[in-house]
């Protein structure tokens, strides 16, 4: 009888040890939100995710980022994901036509700059300069909203460009230019501001913005009227279901907050 006690007593423990595992593995998983964000917030984001973390100590918010396009795939897909944060809003489309997401709201703006080297050696000053055959030119794959917004920009200005690359989203755009395999890159300049910050050095360049110097491969950004006929909205929804409901909405709260936008538009973000 005495055993039978004792081996009741025991698997008891065993069972309530196995449930208290069971919350804390569950309450761990509770404080990790994964964030779905488009390329170019990389650094804006990376900013806002220390701050979030350190306002709930022990929350983890892990990023993936990328083209939109190909993010909104992968939640479509089933992907585990808490919140999304787009560079248009086709790409969300996708995901709310899914049911997948809440409504979402407008967060930034951006729009387009020409990337060129320090000192911008071969003088390029406007889009129709990129139409010049001896021109290298790396654009975004036209189903990224990068792609879109240039395709829409030298639609207006006119201008038809033969790119020798055509990449998955904004940063792999830029980076052929820094690696020196294209003479312009099109790309949102907040992706020229970031590389600056990279580098800290004055620009040098009079046909360049003084605002987006060159980066740590020396570049800098030119700018066009036409970018103001393409201008991507940002939205950002919480998805569903979220597996980390709270924290997603708390984390899209503080990028719609006055921190958040105060971020985004150190960023060179325009916000609403």
């Amino acid at each position: 009888m005495g055993h039978r006690n004792l081996r009741a007593t025991a698997l008891a423990v065993l069972a309530l040890l196995a449930g208290s595992a069971g919350c804390s593995s569950s309450e761990g998983a509770e404080r990790t939100v994964t964030v779905f964000a488009a390329a170019s917030l990389t650094e804006v984001f990376t900013g806002l995710g220390a701050d979030f973390e350190a306002a709930n100590p022990g929350t983890d918010v892990r990023f993936n980022f990328g083209s939109s396009a190909t993010l909104a795939q992968q939640i479509v897909q089933g992907a585990p994901a808490d919140v999304f944060a787009a560079a248009s809003p086709a790409t969300m489309k996708t995901v709310t036509d899914a049911s997948l997401a809440d409504a979402p709201a407008v967060f930034a703006r951006n729009r387009l700059q020409i990337a060129v080297p320090a000192g911008d050696p071969g003088r390029i000053g406007g889009l129709a300069d990129l139409a010049d055959p001896r021109t290298k030119v790396a654009l975004c794959a036209p189903q990224v909203p990068c792609g879109a917004a240039a395709a829409k920009a030298l639609a207006a200005a006119g201008v038809k460009v033969t790119p020798v690359t055509l990449e998955q989203d904004v940063k792999a755009t830029l980076t052929k230019l820094v690696l020196g395999e294209v003479d312009a890159a099109l790309v949102y300049r907040t992706d020229v501001r970031a590389a600056k910050g990279r580098s800290g050095r004055p620009s040098g360049s009079p046909a360049a913005d003084s605002s987006a110097g060159p980066s740590a491969g020396g570049v800098e950004g030119v700018d066009f009227p036409e970018a103001g006929q393409a201008v991507n909205d940002y939205p950002i929804a919480v998805l569903r279901p979220a597996p980390a409901g709270d924290l997603a909405r708390r984390f899209t709260d503080l990028v719609l907050s006055r921190r958040g936008r105060d971020a985004l538009a150190a960023a060179g973000f325009e916000v609403p």
